[in-house]
């Protein structure tokens, strides 16, 4: 299971433009009911305010984070620059 410690992040921090090197995997919860209020904020604030979102997320190398701008929002996948889609139920923690 992973917890979140007084708003640190888990996973290892890695640049946006290295999520293609991953393969994501879910998330051992499901948490996109959860998450979904939280998702919704982050899409607000990459469209509106230009403020960037950290998100963890499950891979095959373990959990990695980035802290981006959420561009768009689907009922499976958050869109982020470049057209890169993270899966929901991938994500394993979210906070801005």
């Amino acid at each position: 299971m992973y917890t979140l410690n007084a708003s640190i992040m888990v996973g290892e921090l890695i640049a946006k433009e290295e999520i293609p090197q991953f393969k994501f995997i879910p998330a051992s919860e499901d948490k996109t009911a959860t998450f979904m209020d939280k998702l919704k904020g982050a899409l607000r604030l990459g469209n509106e305010f230009k403020s960037k979102t950290e998100i963890a997320f499950q891979t095959d190398s373990g959990p990695k984070r980035i802290e981006t701008t959420v561009w768009s929002l689907t009922d499976r996948y958050i869109q982020i620059k470049s057209g890169v889609l993270i899966p929901l139920k991938s994500i394993i923690a979210i906070d801005y």
